[in-house]
């Protein structure tokens, strides 16, 4: 059964987690590390949301 439909209220802190299957590290370098950092924080500016942690 597929997922119902989340809402996603404007000016409403949303809760995001990262996670690798089966609980597996998602990245295996500190590079990997820093490039996602970097491409989050482009994301970041331009979709106007704030990253908290």
């Amino acid at each position: 059964m597929a997922r119902l439909t989340r809402l996603c209220p404007l000016g409403i802190p949303q809760h995001v987690i990262q996670r690798g299957n089966n609980r597996e590290p998602c990245f295996a370098s500190d590079e990997d590390v820093a490039a996602y950092a970097h491409w989050l924080a482009e994301a970041a500016i331009r979709y106007g949301v704030d990253i908290h942690a």
